[in-house]
C-alpha cells in the first residue's frame, strides 16, 4: 500500500488541535543522519495503514510527490476513543540492516487437541536483525499438537534457521508451554461463576428497590 502524506509547519497545541479538527493527524518522519520532518495525514488513511501494517511491516509513503519506505515507529492512540493522536515513522534504507520487534504468533492456539489444558505464551514478540527485504511480519510456531509438559522454543519458530535473519535471543529460550489446568485455576473459575450469579438481582430484590424509589 502507499500512504499519501503532506509536510506541515504547524507546531503548538492550538495549531495541532486545528489539524485534528480537520481530520488530519500530526506526525514525524525520522531517518538516520537526517533532521526529523514534520508531516500530517488523514486519520482514516493512517488508521487503515496501521491496522494492516502494524510495527513490523515496511510500507511506502508519498510525501510531496517523493516515495519513501518506512516503518511505524510509534503510534499514540486516544485512551478512550478509537482515534489516533500522533504517529512517528522511521525511514528505511533498503541497503542497511535494521532491528525490529516482530510479533510471535501461536498458530492454532484455539485448536490445541489436548484438552483440558492451559497454553502459556511466554514471549509475545521477538527482535530480529536483517536487511529490510528479509524482514518477516511475524514469527510463527504451530501449537495444535502440543502435549502436556511440552514447550516451544525459539528454535521452533518458522524463521529460525533462515540465514538472512538473525534472531536476538538464544535458540533454547521458551516461547510457549502447555500445562494442565491447576486446581487453583478451577477454583477461581468456580468463584467467578458464583460471583457473577450473585451479582444478578432477583425479581423480588428488583421489586423492593423500585418500591423504595417510589417511596
Amino acid at each position: 500500500m502507499k500512504l499519501v502524506l503532506q509536510k506541515r509547519d504547524s507546531k503548538g497545541k492550538n495549531k495541532v488541535d486545528k489539524l485534528r479538527a480537520e481530520g488530519n493527524i500530526p506526525g514525524v518522519i525520522y531517518s538516520k543522519g537526517n533532521d526529523a520532518v514534520l508531516i500530517k495525514g488523514l486519520e482514516k488513511d493512517l488508521l487503515k495503514a496501521f491496522s494492516e501494517e502494524g510495527f513490523s511491516n515496511i510500507f511506502e509513503i508519498e510525501v510531496d510527490g517523493k516515495a519513501t519506505s518506512v516503518l511505524f515507529k510509534e503510534v499514540q492512540m486516544h485512551p478512550i476513543k478509537n482515534a489516533m493522536v500522533h504517529f512517528d515513522l522511521f525511514e528505511i534504507d533498503m541497503n542497511e540492516e535494521i532491528t525490529v520487534a516482530v510479533p510471535v504468533v501461536l498458530e492454532g492456539r484455539d485448536e490445541v487437541r489436548v484438552q483440558p489444558s492451559s497454553l502459556i505464551q511466554v514471549i509475545n514478540e521477538i527482535e530480529v536483525t536483517c536487511l529490510p527485504k528479509y524482514l518477516p511480519s511475524e514469527a510463527v510456531v504451530n501449537v495444535i499438537d502440543m502435549q502436556i509438559g511440552d514447550v516451544m522454543e525459539v528454535k521452533d519458530l518458522d524463521i529460525f534457521g533462515d540465514e538472512n535473519i538473525n534472531i536476538e535471543l538464544a535458540d533454547d529460550e521458551v516461547v510457549a508451554s502447555l500445562v494442565a489446568p491447576t486446581e487453583e485455576e478451577e477454583i477461581e473459575e468456580e468463584t467467578e461463576e458464583t460471583a457473577d450469579a450473585a451479582d444478578v438481582p432477583t425479581v423480588s430484590e428488583t421489586e423492593e428497590e423500585e418500591t423504595e424509589e417510589e417511596e
